[in-house]
Formats: structure tokens, sequence, C-alpha cells
């Protein structure tokens, strides 16, 4: 988590946003953030939704984010309760579901509480990164 948040830091006048990534096995993280480094975004992590929160609430300045990728079956504050939290403290910033467990109801459900996208584990490169320009999209028209 520290090198990629130092490289926030140093690569951010070429970034093409900011995106956090919530889950709990390291491999996910690392493939996540390393597809999405390459398409030209910064990358932040947190192993679980309490993590995710102390990061982004750190400090006087809490982290302007422009994308969350969740994982749902996580310790701790689970990725139900880490989107619920996200779409009340920071509505504007798109969510986007990464889970191995598939549910239709529970996508059904994030859908309509304005989650960007559900993904499922192992998910293609491409597919990641064509969710994230979406949920990037989204950002912009709202901020409009």
């Amino acid at each position: 988590m520290t090198e990629s948040k130092s490289n926030l830091f140093s690569n951010s006048k070429s970034s093409n946003g900011l995106v956090l990534i919530v889950d709990d096995e390291p491999d996910i993280r690392k493939v996540v953030r390393l597809t999405l480094q390459k398409a030209g975004y910064d990358v932040i992590e947190a192993e679980n939704g309490e993590k995710a929160i102390e990061l982004i609430k750190t400090g006087e300045n809490p982290l302007v984010l422009d994308v969350i990728i969740c994982d749902i079956r996580m310790p701790k504050i689970n990725g139900v309760e880490a989107i619920a939290y996200s779409c009340k403290e920071w509505p504007r910033v798109p969510l986007i579901v990464l889970t191995g467990f598939p549910d239709i109801e529970m996508a059904t459900s994030f859908m309509r509480q304005g989650v960007v996208d559900y993904l499922v584990k192992p998910v293609e490169g491409e597919k990641l990164k064509a969710a994230v320009a979406k949920a990037m999209e989204q950002r912009e028209i709202a901020r409009l």
C-alpha cells in the first residue's frame, strides 16, 4: 500500500484518475493495480472496508477518489457495509463491485444503489479497464 501511495504523488500530473481497490486478497489487489496502472490510473489499496475508510479519511484533507473497486466478502467491515457507507458519505464517487461469489439478487440491489458495474473474479483486464472508464465517465457527468 505504501508503494502505491507514494507513486500517487509523484505521477499525479499524468494520471487518468485515482482508483481505490478494496479487497482482502493481496494477489487480486496486485493484478488489478498493475492492470490499472498500465492504463494510466493512480491506484491505492486497502485490505478491507475498515482500512479503506481509514485511508480515505486520513489527515486534514480526505482523499479525493475517482473510482472505488470493492470486494464483497472481507473481514472486519465487509463490502456490503463499505459500499453502503461510501454511497452515503461520497455519493459522487462511482463504485464497482469485484467479487468471487456472484449473486444476482445482490447485484441487482447494488445496481439500484448506484453501483456502476458488478464484475466477477477473475476479471479480464479489458473488461476491468472498460468498467473503470465507464465509471470515470459517470463521475464527469455527475460533476456537470
